[in-house]
């Protein structure tokens, strides 16, 4: 259809020069009456020079000034239209369709003022086509536009694709790489030759690679330790065992015995276990803010009957202190220290424990101090590795100090140990400091 309207902009202005062809041959003469007339000389043989193949046919019809047929063909259908307001010929013309002796034509009505030395007025001429030349060209032009268009989309495509496969060489390469990449292979990417656009990836896929990397190097070595350790006290609960059926040994005795050995198991597993759980923690975003002094205060009650049973002077001077961390890290934190605490203390030794605030730091720091032998010499360079305990130790498994360092690190803290004699050459003991973050809404608010 958009063929067909540029064609007939086209042949359109042919009817036009045809129509006013046709009016310069037309002139007023005395209709014998007193009055005048129009007359035509036209023949259809003067046509011929503006019909463009003899594939289409053109008629007329010449209207007079009150609507007489003046010459051409009759039973072409008067035009009763209207002269379009705007148009793009310098002439009182216009275009429409219609239908001539069964035959779709496309008709040209000029309005040609004609004057004579009688008189003057307005003739109507009508010029009509047939379409077939006009159907056949716009078809060309439809058929040409098509093999264009499809031969454009078809390069278009071809660039895409050439373009895309280009862009995506390097995403294509690097999926290669990830599969055909061991299982457990979690070495970084080279980005020295990669992209721009894919440095970004490669740099965050490479973090994430770092972060697992360390988390199964932690779960392998977890599993190692975990493996080594538990044989020995299934060893020995395995030679009371034999002895108790033996008879080495008294029955109640060797129960005894074994249900020692049976809690030390129980003790450690549940040592290995929070060190596996503190490990999760640190990749927890949404911490709650709970008061350190009642988790201080709650694991001290649950250790006052072994400060008791060793006759410690026992002093707790805590104050209100809180930070971002889930209670039972806080828990197992301070159970830990105390526990170290008065196991290493000789009875009716002293324990001090303190919880104090400082706003100009934004920390609050948990202090124990007792007066045992304080941390020898051989064990102050491993002092927070798991199982690392001081040769001739006779009590733990040597996890307490890496569980508290562990959680500690994951709360974003500090944790110092240090003889007491370092400081004062006349106290015996270890002072055990943990600063912690305040949380941000209370630290502004004290």
């Amino acid at each position: 259809r958009q063929a067909l309207r540029s064609v007939d902009t086209a042949y359109d202005r042919t009817l036009l020069a045809t129509a006013k062809a046709i009016g310069e041959q037309l002139e007023v003469v005395p209709d014998g009456n007193g009055g005048f007339r129009l007359m035509g000389s036209l023949t259809y043989s003067a046509l011929e020079a503006f019909e463009a193949d003899n594939r289409s046919r053109l008629y007329y019809r010449v209207t007079g000034f009150s609507g007489e047929m003046v010459s051409g063909f009759p039973d072409l259908p008067v035009w009763t239209g209207r002269i379009p307001t705007r148009t793009l010929y310098a002439a009182l013309v216009d275009f429409y369709d219609a239908e001539y002796q069964g035959v779709p034509v496309r008709v040209a009505v000029l309005l040609q003022p004609v004057a004579g030395a009688t008189g003057q007025g307005m003739a109507t001429i009508q010029v009509a086509e047939t379409l077939e030349l006009r159907e056949t060209l716009a078809r060309q032009i439809l058929v040409d536009t098509l093999w264009r268009q499809t031969a454009l989309i078809v390069l278009i495509g071809l660039v895409v694709f050439l373009v895309v496969q280009h862009a995506t060489n390097p995403v294509r390469r690097l999926s290669d790489a990830l599969s055909q990449r061991p299982e457990n292979d979690l070495q970084p990417f080279d980005t020295s030759d990669a992209p721009l656009e894919l440095k970004p990836l490669l740099v965050a896929t490479n973090q994430h690679m770092a972060k697992l990397a360390h988390l199964l190097e932690h779960q392998k070595r977890f599993v190692r330790d975990s493996s080594h350790q538990l044989k020995t006290p299934l060893a020995v609960l395995r030679t009371q065992l034999q002895s108790a059926l033996r008879g080495d040994v008294d029955p109640t005795i060797a129960l005894q015995e074994m249900m020692h050995t049976v809690q030390g198991a129980t003790e450690l597993a549940n040592q290995m276990l929070a060190l596996a759980k503190v490990e999760q923690l640190r990749n927890q975003t949404d911490v709650p803010v709970v008061n350190w002094a009642e988790a201080v205060k709650t694991v001290a009650l649950d250790v006052s009957a072994l400060v008791v049973d060793k006759q410690l002077d026992f002093d707790l001077n805590i104050q209100p202190v809180w930070v971002r961390a889930h209670e039972w890290t806080l828990k197992e934190l301070a159970r830990n220290l105390l526990h170290n605490a008065i196991r290493h203390s000789p009875e009716g030794g002293e324990l001090h424990i303190t919880l104090q605030q400082d706003t100009e730091t934004g920390q609050g720091c948990l202090t124990i101090q007792d007066s045992g032998p304080g941390i020898s010499a051989e064990l102050k360079d491993r002092l927070f590795q798991p199982f690392a305990t001081a040769s001739g130790a006779l009590h733990g498994a040597g996890l307490g100090l890496s569980i508290c360092h562990s959680i500690v690190q994951t709360l974003g803290g500090q944790i110092d140990l240090r003889n007491r004699r370092d400081t004062d050459p006349a106290s015996n003991g270890l002072r055990a400091t943990v600063c912690l973050p305040l949380a941000e809404a209370h630290s502004t608010m004290t």
